[in-house]
């Protein structure tokens, strides 16, 4: 564990923050402003839970079930059997990063003081991040409409000391074994604790925030190999130039061929063929229109980041504690805002794929690639080169296609029809997961093999920033030859376009993209 601190208190948490705990195991700290605030909440509750009166989610049951008065004998039971019996996942495990991006999540919303939970259960989420035990959380339980239920319920389940997690080294362990080795005591939950801790949209928005961050790096990557296409096709930057793309005055546009226009400059491949004898007046439209898809997607990825903030800057719960102290039923669980923009970037994710794996086409076709030997083959025949690669993209991207379908556009009814309207957000953020996986596969695949194209246009030389990419390819990467393994050159490709390294390379001489 490490990194910078965060505090964790009312305000909203950044995207960044998100991603140092989640990703990079940063220590966290709640704000005295926040054990303030949810120490006055959890005293409106106490207040309310002696009433004879019924308050949803202090003194009665839950959902469907809300109807039926709980003496204050049973109200402790009440709050252990909801998580017990709402902790229902199923399949495969949930990645650590998810779990610890929800967990964050769900306490900077106790932090808000509009919960009603005790000073010690916001502690002890902490401490658990801390410690680096991470609840054992599944992928299917979710339909992301009184919040993340299952997954949140696996995450209350350890803060009790039941279920199993994961320990700082990754070991899977019973939760009470896991809190007594880092000296953490375990919850005992009070008047609608158990429900504070279950009724948050936090999994499916932990999964967008993070899935924001990713594509902001991949649409740079994926300007990177269109230019890398373009250049080593012999293609035109003409349609580049500032002036006609200020025609159509869409900001992601303007900044993708922005980056295309860097990334090409200084190039001799581009000179040698910019005479009045060249006849390439028109390219086709997987490289002369990556500005206008590449840039689409970067206008979608903005309004993903307003809905995300806005969340952000949420405190989700059902009932919540106002500050006057009424307790107050509502419907801000429902993850509709949410969902919507899980859904939405997975279509540009496989449109911006698409385009990709279209270039790569075009490298490989020996009619279409100007002077470039079939599949880039060593010797075509007896080798194939980068033929089956594009396999792998066309599979990648037809998958990714099916992922763009929506699920937010389905809904199935649950707890006897109470919850008649669902907004399956969390099935759209882990399908989001998947998308931006499948891309940067595809765009590493388009840049290992423009790479290649690239060298065999030697003696003519790319530009500046081009060439740096490729010579940080081929520290993983050996450059053409006859046929070879090919899968762990993708892997090697794929892990360089994942964490930046090869975008690093480019702005190491363009400076900073966008």
């Amino acid at each position: 564990m490490g990194g910078t601190d965060v505090r964790v208190g009312p305000d909203p948490l950044t995207f960044a923050q998100v991603a140092a705990v989640a990703r990079d195991g940063a220590q966290i700290s709640l704000t005295d402003e926040a054990l303030k605030l949810i120490a006055a909440s959890r005293a409106h509750i106490e207040e309310l839970s002696a009433r004879p009166t019924p308050v949803y989610g202090v003194s009665t049951g839950f959902g469907a079930l809300a109807t039926r008065h709980i003496p204050p004998g049973l109200r402790a039971q009440l709050q252990l059997n909801i998580v017990r019996s709402h902790a229902a996942g199923s399949g495969p495990e949930v990645e650590r990063e998810v779990v610890r991006a929800l967990m964050l999540l769900r306490l900077r919303t106790l932090a808000t003081g509009r919960t009603g939970v005790q000073p010690v259960t916001a502690q002890t989420m902490a401490a658990l991040l801390n410690a680096g035990i991470t609840p054992q959380v599944f992928e299917y339980g979710s339909l992301g409409c009184s919040g993340d239920l299952a997954p949140l319920a696996h995450v209350a389940l350890a803060l009790i000391g039941e279920g199993s997690v994961r320990d700082a080294r990754g070991a899977l362990v019973p939760a009470a074994d896991a809190l007594a080795a880092a000296g953490i005591e375990p919850v005992t939950l009070g008047a609608k604790e158990g429900l504070a801790l279950l009724n948050g949209t936090d999994g499916m928005l932990g999964m967008l925030v993070l899935a924001i961050g990713d594509l902001h790096r991949l649409l740079t990557a994926a300007d990177v190999a269109a230019a890398m296409t373009v250049e080593a096709l012999l293609g035109t930057d003409r349609v580049f130039a500032a002036d006609l793309q200020e025609l159509r005055p869409h900001p992601g546009q303007a900044a993708s061929a922005a980056n295309l226009r860097a990334l090409l400059a200084g190039s001799q491949i581009m000179e040698s063929h910019r005479g009045p004898d060249c006849t390439r007046v028109q390219d086709a439209y997987s490289l002369r229109c990556a500005p206008q898809v590449n840039g689409a997607a970067r206008d979608t990825l903005v309004h993903a980041e307003l809905v995300a903030g806005r969340e952000l800057a949420s405190a989700v719960d059902n009932p919540v504690v106002l500050p006057d102290g009424r307790v107050e039923s509502n419907g801000n669980f429902h993850g509709a805002p949410v969902a919507y923009v899980l859904d939405f970037l997975a279509v540009p994710a496989a449109d911006v794929a698409s385009m990709s794996e279209r270039r790569t086409d075009r490298m490989l076709d020996k009619g279409r690639s100007y002077g470039l030997p079939a599949f880039l083959a060593d010797d075509p025949g007896v080798d194939s080169g980068h033929m089956i690669a594009q396999y792998t993209q066309a599979s990648i991207v037809s998958e990714l296609k099916r992922l763009a379908v929506p699920a937010s556009a389905d809904s199935i009814p649950s707890s006897a029809m109470q919850e008649d309207h669902v907004s399956m957000g969390w099935n759209a953020a882990r399908k989001l997961r998947r998308a931006v996986d499948g891309l940067t596969q595809v765009v590493a695949i388009e840049i290992l093999t423009a790479a290649r194209a690239l060298d065999l246009r030697f003696p003519l030389r790319p530009g500046p920033a081009t060439a740096a990419v490729v010579a940080r390819l081929r520290e993983a990467v050996p450059p053409p030859g006859p046929d070879r393994h090919l899968a762990p050159e993708i892997a090697a490709a794929t892990a360089l376009v994942r964490d930046g390294s090869l975008t690093a390379a480019a702005e190491a001489v363009t400076g900073p993209l966008s």
